[in-house]
């Protein structure tokens, strides 16, 4: 499946080229993957596995292959290796995970916590620090994207969000990269418009543009409620595997079938909290108009 959707998106004859028209050997290759939902709702690792090999017949180093997350943990319940022969295993860690030198700055003010690079702990004494003194209008990406790697493969899952109404593409690359994340919210009452531009505005920095070459959203299993984190109860077996260099058009139409389930359902729409994907069209991130998405079937 994953051959297929690549020379279809890339227009080549054969794999090599393929890969060869998006990477070069001297790249570093991030492949981002989405694993809260751990064991039950995770990137699928036969297709990274794919994605991992491919990249090394066009001469990629093993060693410069980086399949990541924000954490390990889901991962590893998702059956990936921390010490595999395809690629490496990394994930963001706490604090120190972030780069200092790499900033994302919105008129957003979010309240610090463990983890964030610049949460400041009194070390459990008191007086506590004041809510000023743990607030920042900062965000600061993973080393992992801002140095480790060159070019990067999105491969999100499915799925809704509860904070950002699908956590498709555009969530993949964002939210996941940074510290002090949870100031994106757009559940978040009249903050939303703020959460979705400011969402957008990342993406657009060059850090995730210049780097991500091609989105393949994994929607073999997809979930309409409940994600990214694993609900059971709201997964469908969807045999389905998108690829775009289009992030916008992937997430406008993951939201067009997560919508229509959930009505099905009986259950609320998403598209408010989902308005980043509107608006990074609008901004020129890609197309999110369903009338003039083209979306060609690949067959067997």
């Amino acid at each position: 499946m994953v051959d297929r959707l690549l020379l279809a998106v890339t227009g080549q004859s054969d794999i090599a080229k393929a890969w060869g028209s998006l990477v070069s050997p001297k790249d570093r290759v991030g492949i981002k993957i989405s694993a809260a939902g751990g064991e039950l709702f995770a990137t699928h690792r036969p297709i990274v596995d794919a994605i991992a090999d491919g990249l090394a017949a066009v001469g990629v180093p093993r060693s410069s292959i980086v399949v990541w997350d924000r954490s390990v943990r889901g991962a590893l319940e998702a059956g990936y290796e921390s010490r595999g022969n395809r690629y490496q295993l990394l994930s963001a860690s706490p604090r120190d995970g972030y780069d200092p030198k790499a900033i994302f700055s919105a008129p957003i003010m979010g309240n610090l916590i463990w983890g964030d690079l610049e949460y400041k702990s009194n070390g459990g004494q008191t007086p506590l620090l004041s809510d000023t003194e743990n607030t920042s209008n900062e965000s600061h990406f993973s080393r992992i994207l801002s140095s480790n790697v060159t070019k990067v493969i999105n491969v999100p899952v499915m799925s809704d969000s509860a904070t950002n109404g699908v956590a498709g593409c555009l969530y993949n690359m964002t939210i996941p990269n940074i510290d002090n994340w949870r100031r994106f919210n757009q559940s978040a009452g009249g903050r939303a418009a703020f959460g979705a531009s400011g969402l957008v505005e990342m993406y657009a920095d060059p850090m995730i543009t210049n780097k991500v070459v091609l989105n393949i959203m994994d929607g073999l299993i997809a979930q309409y409620a409940g994600g990214p984190q694993a609900a059971p109860n709201f997964a469908i077996h969807f045999a389905t595997l998108f690829a775009s260099k289009d992030p916008v058009a992937i997430d406008t139409l993951a939201l067009r079938q997560l919508e229509q389930w959930r009505r099905n359902a009986k259950l609320p729409p998403i598209g408010e909290i989902a308005a980043h994907v509107e608006i990074a069209g609008k901004a020129g991130l890609g197309n999110a108009d369903p009338e003039r998405i083209e979306v060609r079937k690949v067959g067997h």
